[in-house]
């Protein structure tokens, strides 16, 4: 049976699934055709809804939100400390880097803004702050790379996407958390496999927990830009624990650019343990031109990339 291509979007706005489908199956056939498999990217361009699905999940954050003021304290509070830990790793990046004084003096104005002030904490004073370091972080590279499209609001409500799924709250009628509902959606494209999973940013922990739910055959798990190791938020948040590989999961690539500031901690076979075959992932570097590298389609495009997808899917029906 032939293994189905699944892609897995990670933090953002609404959607247009079959739109996204076309823009990610081309930039994964660009990288594809630069690791000498042009007959599997025309095969994939000709007809991308007959080989790849599209998981989309974004319009399930739909409810009204104005710069984290309807979050829960719960919510607040993870968002809060999502955003401290970047700032952290991104001094920690910096003082690496050969230690430019401005930039440092920037972080380190940054952190003090993430600091409880030493009043009551709520919700709006954790929102406050939250907005305030984003706004900093902004004016840094590579983040100013984002600023050129997103507002510090925006980043904000994209970033509380994170700290949403992870609270494991928001029940619909039927008592279903939303972090539940998100990983259906998941589920239900990648059935019961066989299946290659290309997963990005927040997908890549949404992709995680359904693959350890679903136990399906993944001939190939992909992960691009992850946070899944972040380890003062995400690491000890995810489920199962202790973190490990799904057991249905038969290889595991992780992929991060240097400049990609949402993965922080890139190497994720420090942090999580085998499979029951023994998989562990394998993380690998890349590079990628302009400013803002965390998209997902810039890294699709990379032959590292798109050669081991082509790789796995190769010989199934109507493809290679």
């Amino acid at each position: 049976m032939a293994p189905r291509l699944v892609f897995v979007h990670g933090i953002g706005g609404p959607r247009d699934p079959a739109a996204e489908l076309d823009g990610w199956t081309i930039a994964l056939a660009a990288g594809m055709r630069a690791a000498g498999h042009s007959a599997l990217a025309r095969s994939l361009e000709a007809a991308p809804g007959e080989h790849a699905a599209f998981a989309s999940y974004a319009d399930l954050f739909g409810r009204p939100q104005a710069q984290g003021a309807d979050d829960t304290p719960a919510e607040a509070e993870l968002l809060a400390a999502l955003v401290t830990e970047l700032v952290d790793e991104a001094n920690e990046l910096a003082m690496g880097d050969g230690a430019d004084p401005e930039e440092l003096r920037i972080l380190a104005h940054a952190r003090a803004e993430a600091a409880p002030t030493g009043q009551q904490q709520g919700v709006p004073d954790l929102a406050r702050r939250v907005l305030n370091v984003v706004t900093t972080l902004l004016s840094l590279r590579p983040w100013d790379g984002a600023g050129e499209w997103i507002t510090p609001k925006l980043m904000v409500r994209h970033l509380g996407q994170v700290s949403r799924y992870l609270a494991r709250t928001e029940p619909d009628a039927a008592g279903v958390t939303l972090d539940a509902r998100i990983r259906a959606r998941v589920a239900e494209a990648v059935g019961d496999g066989p299946a290659v999973v290309v997963a990005h940013s927040l997908g890549t922990v949404v992709a995680l927990e359904c693959l350890h739910e679903l136990r399906a055959d993944v001939r190939l798990f992909v992960t691009l830009g992850s946070p899944i190791a972040m380890r003062g938020v995400v690491l000890p948040r995810l489920r199962p624990q202790p973190p490990a590989v799904p057991d249905g999961t038969l290889r595991w690539l992780n992929f991060w650019d240097r400049d990609d500031v949402i993965a922080v901690r890139p190497h994720l076979e420090r942090d999580l343990a085998p499979g029951a075959s023994g998989v562990r992932p394998v993380s690998a570097r890349i590079d990628s031109d302009g400013l803002w590298v965390h998209n997902a389609t810039k890294y699709l495009a990379q032959a590292a990339v798109a050669g081991p997808v082509a790789e796995a899917l190769i010989g199934t029906a109507g493809l290679g």
